[in-house]
């Protein structure tokens, strides 16, 4: 059963009055508040980097009070365990048996803050739940809430005490998101506003409202995966992930995933516009944050200042667009 047409137009217009409540605490991260909206839609998960204080935690906080989710925070450090992160058997000395205490990973958005500060072992551990929305605890799989995403957060000028992300867990990212510096007049806006008491911790005190819950997202994700698709464009996406294996520069290129997680970004951008089926321009735009951590590059590109960013333009400029 289809969601009627003028239900779609509603929620539509909800997910654009979310970006206006977001804007009330998060100011010049327009595309990263879009780029999360398309996750949730396309339920995948979102990798942000940014140098600190680019309001990456603020923005994940804003966004889950704006659409009424739960969410929980984990700062990722070199000691965090496995148990930590999903929950662990604790014993009940009053019942005599162990019993399973949930982690923060049963949330609807879980912040996991500078996850490469912890080891492969424990980020390895959010890999089940990030494909398989579970948790497998003594033999007993637990289904984790609906809506569930994942929103990382990484700082790219700090190496020292960081563990390089695994490919496999890269590769499940849905997006990355680039926070960067926000302009002029936009970091005067910030200033203003903490000049007139504005406080990060009290997202309510700032007016940010609730305009949409889970139920209407289920349904906007429903409404999502109906948008239609051309086999030429279909063509298209996959000779553009063809163009990054066969680039000199690229060691690595686009995975099969790779081109399923942009048709399903790029449906999700198509459907935020109001329309029934993708365009080669939902595709593009789609290109940079849903392709930009999952290609490896050659050693000397790397040492001769290439970047993925730039191959990825140059392949969408070279490449033929179907008419």
């Amino acid at each position: 059963m289809t969601t009627p047409a003028p239900a779609i137009d509603t929620l539509r217009q909800s997910l654009a009055q979310v970006r206006t409540e977001v804007g009330k605490a998060v100011v010049g991260q327009d595309g990263a508040v879009t780029g999360l909206i398309i996750a949730l839609l396309a339920r995948g998960h979102v990798l942000l980097e940014g140098v600190p204080g680019v309001a990456k935690t603020l923005l994940v906080r804003a966004l889950s009070h704006a659409l009424s989710l739960d969410t929980k925070r984990v700062q990722f450090t070199p000691d965090l365990m496995p148990g930590d992160v999903t929950g662990s058997l604790v014993y009940d000395t009053a019942e005599g048996e162990f019993e399973f205490r949930r982690g923060p990973v049963f949330t609807n958005i879980l912040l996991a803050d500078e996850i490469n500060r912890t080891p492969p072992k424990t980020q390895s551990a959010l890999l089940e739940a990030m494909e398989e929305r579970q948790v497998s605890v003594d033999g007993v799989s637990l289904p984790l809430p609906e809506p569930f995403i994942v929103a990382a957060t990484m700082n790219p000028i700090e190496y020292e005490g960081t563990y390089t992300l695994p490919e496999a867990q890269l590769d499940r990212f849905l997006l990355k998101l680039v926070l960067d510096i926000p302009e002029r007049d936009a970091e005067f806006e910030v200033l203003r506003r903490h000049a007139t008491g504005f406080n990060p911790r009290d997202l309510a005190g700032a007016g940010v409202s609730a305009v949409l819950g889970s139920a209407e997202l289920a349904a906007a994700q429903a409404s999502v995966a109906s948008v239609g698709s051309s086999p030429d464009v279909l063509a298209y996406i996959v000779d553009l992930a063809r163009a990054t294996r066969s680039s000199p520069s690229v060691r690595l290129g686009v995975s099969p995933r790779g081109t399923t997680a942009l048709l399903a970004s790029a449906k999700a951008w198509a459907w935020l516009g109001g329309y029934e089926s993708i365009t080669p321009d939902h595709v593009q735009a789609m290109v940079l944050p849903v392709w930009r951590h999952r290609i490896q590059l050659r050693p000397e590109a790397e040492l001769e200042g290439v970047s993925v960013d730039a191959i990825l333009r140059g392949i969408v400029q070279q490449l033929q667009v179907p008419i």
